[in-house]
């Protein structure tokens, strides 16, 4: 291969918007099979794998370079620059800076250069948050890519890969709800035509129709663009440019993503704004007060002018540090932290994050509306059951069995993986592939490919596909008597007389010479509908009475209520006199005149198990306050039978048919909708309609809006009769109480408005096309029902985590900004200083943020009901936790500030003085973070806390840097070192914090019941209650551990021998049982979500549901 000479051919393939000049360009090449040649590639073997390297190295990469990450310096100099406080701070300390080298060369400098380092820390611990938080982001967008995948032929053999390695030469097969990989030339199509959408390209709303290239066509387009969705047909096409090379990558070359803020985020801006603001009125309170306090003792300090602007400058520093600590800058980045730390972690349960905000979203879900097929069920499809020729297998005859193999071998898109059972494609037709296996078909490996060949689809005069049609619930394919079964030709005649007066075109086949025979499967019920004959044991073509269909309905009905999936094969000869062109046929033609006057050959009942752990899962999630609705393609019976075992249906449950459903006005569905559990023989569209009355979105607001859903409709006369309604008549209907909020599951193309309408749109990893990926929120990469129940309990984690965050911070902040402000007003300079202050918005702000936002979820979690849109992030319970801890911690460093230095027996307002009380405040924040664990009336401040690695790294990271500050800070800090009396005092005078957890949480309060979604169900679980003795034992394991802490110091202290044997041992027994006992209340690694069920194995799924 000339790679330069050839790379510059293919690239005049893909000009945009120039699909004239690209086939002048590919006619000029020699058409597609000389590029098949250039290539070095076969349509039907495709490339040689050894070749890959040579083609990456030729050709390039099927991956576009994204923009380069902001560096680590960048990131730390944005966090000086996009901050005006720390700006301000920063200016200030240099003036002070200056300042005290101007009065003190010799320890002036000190005050000043502490600030600007402990900014620099501040700046330092944020650049590298930030440069994490774009590290995650782009690691889960490298996993999103990795995890599409295409079918590819290779050495001859159908493959899959990532659509990551896709390289110029693959044949690539495409198929409806495919995302076409690269830029490509068309080589086949089944139904004479391939329709993309290349609204993501060029703006062109509608469908856009590709031709193969043949020698007689004068115009076509055969060009397959990169980025853009197969809507119908299928078909393959070489590959001619990828990466950046592609029309997609040179797009995608010039944008840059930003990421969003999530809901919760904007929540939190709001309220860190709000807070702020808080913060300043205090920070200028605290300034005019230091002002004031400064002019009334105006005699007692130097009168000079120096003086004067050192105390105007220090309390400005001061103020601007109050700012600094009162704006929560810690509560956007708690956000980020939890919900990268949760995404990593949903990652490993088999949930890809593709927006952020769906992680929070689906832990207040009040609904789910699941599909049934490899969701709820293995997927793993087999023939259990069936009638051939109106008989059982075993006595069907031959002839019978070799129709009803070629049928299932035509009229399928599925392969089967060479000497396996793996099924490549839809797996009830693998199913009924792998029935062909069984003894007594005589069918070979590989026959169903011969008979494929032998139909010669997507050849000139070949076979036509009618792709599986989620409305009809049905398929179809027209073969010539080459491939069609011919002994059924002489005995099908009395059905082709019978049913030619009902074409509307009974004329000649422009084949005149070939005969057509039309193989057709779906849905049993509706396939039975289109039937007059059927095939009997002989293999001979009978009449259908009623008698006999009636038969055939119960065979129908009984497979349904054992829960097997219900399939019809039926064909019919001699399509080639009911149109005028066979080769024009149209999948709207073949439905309305060649798919009617069928004769039915078989019916098969496929089993498609309950996976073990959806039971479970699904109490779980009935717990948890959310509605679970399945809504499938399946028959009612069926659909009904599966909902039962997975104890969806209810006894006062109600299923219907989309039909029916459809039939409803909106006012009628909203009286049922409390109680509709099943929807079965629906179509998207029916959930789509679903998911619309249940949330509220994309509802029409206006006539004009109205009219575009419903062109023909009569606005006046029809607004309130049909579905889905209209946004005014949707709020009063709902009275003020707001829309669902609705997690949807969907694998199809057709389930993108769906999937797009819910509040989080969740397609599967498995079966899902790539236009239910693309727009979905999360990829469910096991297609298991499991792994939803686990998206909802991290998603409740993330939201309690920030509330855990919030309660801490609160505190922090009230008891901070409180006690500046009236040492202020008492006469005292300040006990914070603006080192020790910076130091204090670490802790609670990156490090409390650090320490809470990644507590792993708990299964208390699924026990409580979600929460309302608008609820306020702070409950009642909140409030008085925030409120008892920081009364207590105001009252002890009042006492300490106005009472301490007589206690500690140090010079009042002394270095000594102010250590003292900033160790206490801090190891009250320490010990009042072990609280903050619990949001509610749970009392139990060391549970799990071996399953949360990074709280203790914080905890003990704080305590080092606590002492580390005390002890060796000196001037730098304003800090001077303690004995070891004092930092046991003071660290004691902290602690109680901890046990005033428990009494606080003896104050009844309860959480409004305005706050949740959804109102409280009897006989629901409750979240755990904790009596005052199983309290008590919590705190008197503490106390234990403390007073075992505390002994061992005075032992020391007095010179004592370092404990007694039996002491010992019952501090070591109490300790060993008090681990035990927090660890077996709740092992992170439980599955949860399934409420203790086993990890359930990854399943295959397949997609359309007949």
């Amino acid at each position: 291969m000339d790679s330069p000479k050839l790379l510059q051919n293919l690239l005049s393939l893909t000009t945009p918007q120039a699909e004239e000049t690209n086939l002048k360009n590919l006619k000029k090449l020699g058409g597609t099979t000389t590029l098949l040649s250039s290539l070095s590639s076969s349509q039907h073997d495709g490339i040689d794998t050894s070749t890959i390297p040579e083609r990456i190295s030729a050709f390039g990469a099927n991956f576009t370079p994204s923009a380069p990450p902001p560096t680590f310096i960048s990131l730390l100099i944005d966090s000086v620059v996009e901050d005006v406080t720390v700006q301000i701070l920063i200016v200030s300390a240099v003036v002070s800076l200056a300042v005290g080298i101007y009065d003190d060369p010799e320890t002036g400098w000190i005050e000043g250069a502490a600030i600007i380092a402990a900014v620099v820390i501040v700046a330092f611990v944020t650049a590298t948050n930030d440069y994490q938080k774009e590290q995650q982001f782009r690691k889960l967008e490298d996993v999103s890519v990795s995890a599409k995948d295409v079918k590819a032929l290779r050495d001859g053999v159908t493959v899959e890969i990532s659509q990551k390695d896709v390289v110029v030469g693959d044949v690539i097969l495409l198929e409806p709800g495919d995302k076409i990989p690269a830029d490509g030339v068309l080589l086949s199509s089944d139904a004479g035509g391939v329709v993309t959408d290349e609204s993501s390209l060029t703006g062109e709303v509608d469908g856009v129709e590709k031709h193969v290239l043949t020698s007689n066509s004068s115009a076509s387009d055969p060009f397959a663009l990169s980025g853009c969705n197969v809507v119908e047909g299928s078909g393959s096409m070489i590959v001619v440019a990828t990466g950046r090379n592609s029309q997609w990558g040179r797009i995608k070359a010039k944008l840059e993503s930003e990421h969003k803020q999530t809901p919760l985020q904007e929540k939190l801006d709001d309220m860190a704004a709000m807070i702020g603001y808080i913060g300043m009125a205090a920070a200028g309170a605290t300034f005019l007060a230091l002002m004031g306090i400064r002019y009334m003792k105006r005699d007692e300090l130097p009168s000079h002018d120096e003086g004067w602007f050192a105390a105007v400058l220090e309390a400005f520093i001061i103020a601007v540090t109050i700012v600094v600590v009162a704006v929560p800058e810690g509560l956007p980045l708690a956000v980020t932290i939890s919900l990268a730390f949760s995404t990593k972690k949903m990652l490993k349960d088999n949930n890809l994050i593709r927006h952020l905000a769906a992680c929070e979203t689906m832990g207040n879900a009040t609904n789910i509306c699941s599909d049934k097929t490899g969701t709820l069920t293995e997927n793993k499809m087999k023939v259990v059951d069936g009638i051939f020729g109106g008989v059982s297998e075993d006595k069907a005859s031959a002839k019978v069995k070799n129709l009803v193999a070629k049928s299932v071998s035509l009229n399928s898109s599925a392969k089967l993986v060479e000497g396996s059972d793996h099924v490549i494609g839809n797996k009830t037709e693998g199913a009924m592939l792998l029935m062909l296996r069984g003894d007594g078909w005589g069918a070979e490996e590989g026959d169903y490919l011969r008979w494929r060949d032998g139909a010669k689809f997507g050849v000139e005069g070949g076979g036509k596909v009618f792709p599986f049609n989620s409305k009809k619930k049905s398929m179809s394919v027209i073969v010539s008597d080459g491939a069609a079964p011919a002994e059924a030709k002489e005995e099908t005649s009395g059905a082709r007389r019978s049913t030619r007066g009902r074409a509307s075109k009974a004329t000649t086949s422009s084949k005149a010479d070939s005969n057509f025979t039309l193989f057709h499967k779906g849905a049993a019920e509706r396939v039975l509908d289109r039937c007059t004959h059927y095939t009997d044991e002989a293999g001979a073509v009978k009449a259908l009475t009623a008698a006999k269909k009636k038969a055939f309905t119960k065979t129908i009905h009984d497979y349904a209520v054992r829960a097997l999936r219900c399939i019809a094969i039926a064909h019919r000869d001699g399509v080639e006199e009911l149109v005028n062109d066979i080769e024009e046929v149209t999948g709207e033609e073949c439905g309305e005149v060649l798919e009617e006057g069928l004769v039915l050959d078989a019916i098969v009942g496929i089993a498609d198990p309950l996976r073990p752990e959806v039971p479970a899962a699904i109490k779980t999630c009935q717990e948890a306050g959310i509605v679970v609705r399945m809504v499938t393609g399946d028959n009612l019976e069926t659909a009904v039978a599966i909902a039962k075992e997975a104890g969806i249906m209810t006894e006062d449950g109600m299923a219907m048919e989309g039909h029916e459903f459809r039939e409803l006005t909106p006012k009628q569905l909203d009286d049922i909708l409390p109680n509709l559990q099943v929807l079965a023989r629906s179509s998207p569209e029916d959930k789509h309609l679903l998911v619309q009355r249940l949330n509220g979105g994309h509802l029409p607001t206006d006539e004009k809006s109205w009219k575009e859903i419903h062109p023909f409709g009569n606005w006046k006369k029809d607004k309130d009769k049909l579905l889905p309604g209209y946004r005014a008549e949707w709020e009063e209907a709902r009275g003020g109480r707001g829309g669902e909020v609705v997690g949807v599951t969907g694998d199809g193309t057709n389930d993108g408005p769906a999937l797009k309408a819910a509040d989080v749109g969740l397609s599967m990893g498995i079966s899902g096309t790539d236009v239910a990926k693309d727009a979905s929120d999360i990829v469910i990469l096991d297609d298991n029902f499991t792994s939803i129940v686990k998206a909802v309990l991290w998603g409740r984690s993330v939201y309690d985590n920030i509330r855990k965050f919030l309660q801490f911070q609160l505190t922090v902040n009230v008891v901070a900004l409180t006690i500046t402000f009236l040492s202020s007003v008492g006469g005292y300079q300040p006990p914070l200083n603006a080192v020790m202050m910076l130091w204090v918005n670490l802790i609670m702000d990156t490090m409390g943020a650090l320490a809470l936002g990644t507590e792993p979820p708990s299964e208390e979690l699924l026990w409580r009901r979600p929460y309302k849109r608008d609820a306020s992030l702070i409950s009642l319970p909140m409030w008085r936790n925030i409120f008892v801890q920081s009364t207590y911690q105001l009252v002890l460093l009042g006492w300490m500030l106005f009472e301490g230095a007589e206690f500690f027996t140090c010079e009042d307002g002394s270095k000594k003085h102010f250590s003292l009380i900033f160790n206490a405040f801090v190891f009250a924040q320490i010990f009042n973070e072990f609280n903050a664990r619990e949001i509610g009336d749970v009392f139990d401040p060391l549970r799990r806390i071996l399953s949360s690695p990074m709280f203790i790294s914080v905890i003990v990271a704080t305590v080092a840097g606590q002492y580390f500050i005390i002890e060796f800070g000196g001037d730098f800090t304003g800090t001077v070192g303690l004995t070891q009396d004092e930092w046991v005092m003071t660290a004691m005078l902290g602690v109680v914090s901890l046990p005033l957890g428990l009494f606080m949480r003896l104050i009844p309060v309860k959480e409004s019941e305005s706050t949740f979604a959804v109102p409280k169900k009897e006989g629901a679980r409750a979240l755990e209650r904790q009596n005052l003795l199983e309290k008590l034992f919590n705190l008197a394991v503490v106390l234990g551990l403390m007073l075992l802490a505390f002994s061992t110091y005075e032992q020391h202290r007095l010179g004592m021998a370092f404990g007694i044997d039996g002491y010992k041992k019952v501090i070591g027994d109490l300790f060993t049982s008090a681990l035990s006992h927090y660890n077996s209340i709740d092992n992170p690694d439980h599955d949860v979500a399934a409420g203790g069920a086993e990890e359930a194995a990854i399943g295959e799924g397949g997609h359309d549901e007949m």
